[in-house]
């Protein structure tokens, strides 16, 4: 049985009511957090040094010895705002996405798109140096990720919001991210970790305060309460079966300079 779980969890704000509720809630969880970038959240499951982990969605098929959490998710009924391609040139025009490498399931929404709604088949290239963003050439555009995203909002007259994308292409919301427990994790565990996911996404506020994100130049709350939505319904479901039986795979080659 497991003593004290390792949990791995992810780095950026979207986040930070799991965080709270799980150090937080009125029957604490007593566990060690793992907290890095979504892939590095993947390569911490797969290794074996999470014992539960919020991964990202395209990671799930690759998976074997896994149990698939059912409440809470990392998801989308709209835009999300925190995941886009931005551009100078129309999607159309687009010749190189550079794509952000935190997130292997936004890159591979990236692909999906790419071929079902852009109809457009660029090269696919690493974002290695994010000042590179800063100096597009004509026909590239760039897929970011995570908080660094509100850095970039205004600079790019066209900007592409994976969640709403989706949205519109399949007429369901989206799921970047969910839990899963290693198979033979005890129920008690388990149960223990949705109640205090619950505890955090009705603390929601709260998390905001106590992380300091209420001194961001942007309004976390609303981000959280807006453009995200963590519960895994049946909907996120039939949206990340279609996701994984569409096969699509992208591997960015290294940056050509």
């Amino acid at each position: 049985m497991v003593l004290v779980p390792r949990i791995a969890a992810v780095s950026y704000l979207n986040t930070i009511p799991f965080i709270y509720g799980i150090e937080h809630a009125d029957n604490p969880l007593r566990a060690e957090l793992l907290l890095t970038p979504p892939a590095t959240c993947a390569q911490n499951f797969i290794e074996g040094k999470a014992d539960i982990a919020l991964l990202p969605a395209a990671v799930v098929p690759q998976l074997t010895n896994y149990e698939l959490l059912p409440d809470y998710c990392l998801g989308a009924v709209g835009p999300v705002r925190t995941v886009v391609v931005v551009s100078h040139q129309p999607i159309g025009e687009v010749k190189r996405i550079f794509l952000d490498p935190h997130s292997r399931t936004s890159v591979q929404l990236a692909g999906w798109l790419a071929a079902n709604r852009w109809h457009i088949a660029p090269e696919w290239y690493a974002l290695e140096d994010y000042e590179q963003v800063l100096h597009a050439e004509a026909g590239d555009a760039f897929l970011l990720i995570g908080d660094k995203v509100f850095d970039y909002e205004g600079r790019f007259p066209y900007l592409y919001d994976l969640a709403a994308e989706w949205q519109m292409a399949t007429q369901l919301p989206f799921a970047f991210a969910v839990w899963v427990a290693r198979k033979g994790t005890p129920y008690e565990l388990t149960d223990a970790l949705t109640e205090a996911l619950t505890f955090g996404v009705e603390h929601t506020y709260e998390a905001v305060l106590h992380y300091g994100f209420d001194k961001k130049p942007y309004d976390a709350y609303d981000y959280l309460t807006r453009n995200i939505d963590f519960l895994f319904d049946n909907e996120k479901h039939r949206a990340l079966q279609k996701f994984w039986d569409s096969g699509v795979k992208i591997s960015p080659r290294v940056n050509p300079g």
